[in-house]
């Protein structure tokens, strides 16, 4: 990550906006006439903000929320029908940069979900590091009712939750409320409408508060050994550990936890 002052202001647009404030950028999508779906111009505009803040030093952690009682209908079903193959394949590519790019970027993103969340607004929830939802929530992938299966879709959800549950989601386009989500791991809290603002907050800032150096290495680590062989996994994870471990930040903390006081953080390793 780059210095706050050398690195690029992300662009707030008339339906993606970015707030900063206590270290966590808050991202809200505003697109209630399309119920908040993952068009063109908002994947877009989202690809724009991540990479912008991936580079800021002074943003820790990453709220990512939408307007109004929908969190994500998924794609633009108007910008679907009637498109040539070159204009199909140019969506579905911007889409999985947009889901790559958030586990690329070293800040934790936090999904903040309310509403109905289907296809590739399902596929966004399960993309995230963290996600906080509402108990009115509720998750899907039911293309295959309108004859367009979830496939990009279920990338991301078939590396969430169990393979049967995924398969039960896609063949059959059943949705899962909240609990199901949480008990199947594709949300890591379920709150009550009322407290969602407040806990995805509380979330954020107990992310921010560590080292983000560390934070980083803790989550790019995590994307590089899941697919791993599990031995070959705990050979790059030693050498990561290590040298994680020999750095300023995990020093200062260890030093801080033995002699009983607070870390002060450089945020380096």
């Amino acid at each position: 990550m780059t210095n706050e002052a050398h690195a690029q202001k992300p662009t707030t647009t008339t339906t993606v906006r970015v707030a900063v404030e206590n270290t966590v950028a808050t991202v809200l999508i505003d697109s209630l006439k399309t119920r908040n779906a993952l068009s063109v111009p908002v994947m877009t505009d989202l690809i724009d903000v991540f990479t912008k803040l991936g580079e800021r030093s002074d943003v820790h952690a990453i709220i990512l929320k939408t307007a109004g009682h929908v969190f994500s209908s998924g794609h633009d079903l108007k910008e679907i029908r009637g498109a040539d193959l070159a204009t199909q394949q140019h969506t579905f590519d911007l889409c999985s940069q947009l889901m790559l790019l958030i586990q690329r970027i070293p800040q934790p993103v936090i999904a903040q979900v309310q509403g109905v969340a289907t296809a590739a607004g399902c596929q966004l929830v399960a993309t995230c590091d963290l996600a906080v939802a509402a108990t009115s929530a509720k998750f899907g992938t039911p293309g295959v009712k309108i004859g367009l299966f979830c496939s990009t879709p279920q990338v991301a959800l078939s590396r969430a939750v169990p393979r049967k549950t995924a398969l039960r989601m896609l063949l059959t386009g059943e949705l899962l409320d909240a609990n199901e989500a949480l008990n199947f791991g594709l949300v890591s809290h379920v709150v009550s409408e009322e407290e969602l603002e407040d806990a995805t907050l509380a979330v954020a800032l107990s992310v921010a508060k560590a080292s983000s150096a560390t934070v980083a290495v803790g989550k790019r680590g995590f994307y590089e050994q899941i697919n791993l062989s599990t031995e070959d996994a705990y050979a790059h994870m030693a050498q990561v550990m290590a040298n994680n471990a020999v750095g300023h930040d995990a020093q200062e903390g260890i030093d801080a936890f033995l002699t009983k006081r607070e870390p002060q953080w450089q945020n380096r390793l």
